[in-house]
């Protein structure tokens, strides 16, 4: 090995991708260069059973003595239902090892709604306090102070943003002398299945039709999950009105990286923004002004980037705040490089690895 060992363990992974998988090689590739070598290990409970992959890991554990191992944390990757009780078991085999265990919650707060919904809740958050105090390091892709169960933080806890899973490019940085034939175009990057995509659907087109109505010919680009499954209900919703609608599915990281390069602005409606939202991340990255909502954990540093906010509560506010960003030419610029900005200061992998790097040399 050329670097340090550090392991990233994985529960069962997602379809039809896996971003904490793309996350862990981005970072794997960004810390080389700090002299760690990091190699990505799947735990597959799914597969064999819990007794089996239990005993399964103790062995490979038996390896890892000294090294540290950074457990990837989302419920749904260590249990089917959002359940995962058997999560610290896997923190206390790696310990008895002897590996420095470190907990990365891609996953910041536990999730459920209704009856089922709030026992779930309370099993992640009792499986979520008892890995902080089982980990040695416990990383966090917002800040401490935003994330509602933490009321006595041991000291262990790194408040590290994630970055976009893409591949680093030149082509976000010459996307003005890209030809897009004169329109303007509007980025979505990812819809949330079920009722939330809907909801999201609806806001999306609404407020490119009122743009469109306004502004003139314009190109709306649906990439990404769901995408897809999305685009009988986009095409329908988007008749007779002057948008040229693209939909372009799940696409390799280059191809990503080239759709969002000839956009012009990125639409966030997935949830309120922060720095663990992976797809409007993509958006900064690429240079692109971000347009979203706020919410409990939005803060600094996304901040920092070029958003433009509007109000979910107020009818109509998306589309008022897209038509003023497609037609100030100077403030979409002025967002555009305050994208740039905190994607150099924040969200490279670069800086992200040295932030890993900081704990990482620290000696047992």
């Amino acid at each position: 090995m050329s670097g340090q060992p550090v392991i990233a363990l994985l529960g069962r992974p997602d379809v039809p991708t896996d971003a904490v998988e793309e996350y862990c090689r981005y970072l794997g590739e960004a810390l080389l260069a700090e002299d760690f070598e990091l190699t990505i290990e799947r735990v597959d409970w799914n597969a064999t059973g819990w007794d089996r992959t239990l005993n399964a890991l103790r062995r490979r554990a038996e390896g890892w003595h000294g090294a540290w191992v950074l457990v990837q944390y989302t419920a749904l990757a260590w249990s089917a239902h959002g359940f995962p009780l058997h999560f610290p078991r896997i923190l206390k085999s790696l310990k008895v090892a002897g590996a420095r265990v470190g907990v990365v919650f891609h996953d910041i707060e536990p999730y459920g709604t209704r009856m089922v919904g709030g026992l779930r809740r309370r099993v992640q958050l009792h499986v979520m306090l008892k890995s902080l105090l089982l980990s040695d390091v416990a990383v966090f892709t917002v800040p401490m102070e935003r994330v509602s169960w933490i009321k006595h933080e041991p000291g262990k806890g790194w408040f590290i943003p994630v970055g976009a899973n893409l591949p680093t490019s030149s082509e976000a940085n010459s996307r003005k002398d890209i030809s897009t034939g004169g329109k303007l175009s509007v980025a979505v990057f990812g819809i949330t299945g079920g009722k939330s995509g809907r909801w999201e659907i609806e806001n999306i087109v609404e407020a490119v039709r009122f743009a469109a109505s306004r502004f003139g010919n314009l190109r709306l680009i649906v990439l990404g999950r769901n995408a897809q499954s999305a685009e009988a209900e986009l095409t329908n919703r988007l008749r007779d009105s002057p948008v040229e609608l693209h939909v372009l599915g799940v696409l390799p990281g280059e191809d990503v990286v080239r759709s969002l390069s000839v956009s012009d602005v990125l639409l966030f409606v997935r949830g309120p923004i922060s720095t663990r939202r992976g797809s409007a991340i993509a958006g900064i990255a690429c240079g692109l002004p971000v347009i979203a909502f706020e919410g409990p954990e939005t803060a600094a540093p996304i901040t920092e980037a070029g958003l433009a906010f509007f109000s979910p509560q107020r009818k109509g506010d998306l589309g008022d705040v897209l038509l003023r960003v497609l037609e100030d030419e100077h403030y979409r610029t002025s967002l555009a490089q305050r994208s740039f900005a905190a994607q150099r200061q924040y969200f490279s992998w670069r800086v992200i690895a040295a932030r890993y790097a900081e704990f990482l040399r620290r000696q047992p």
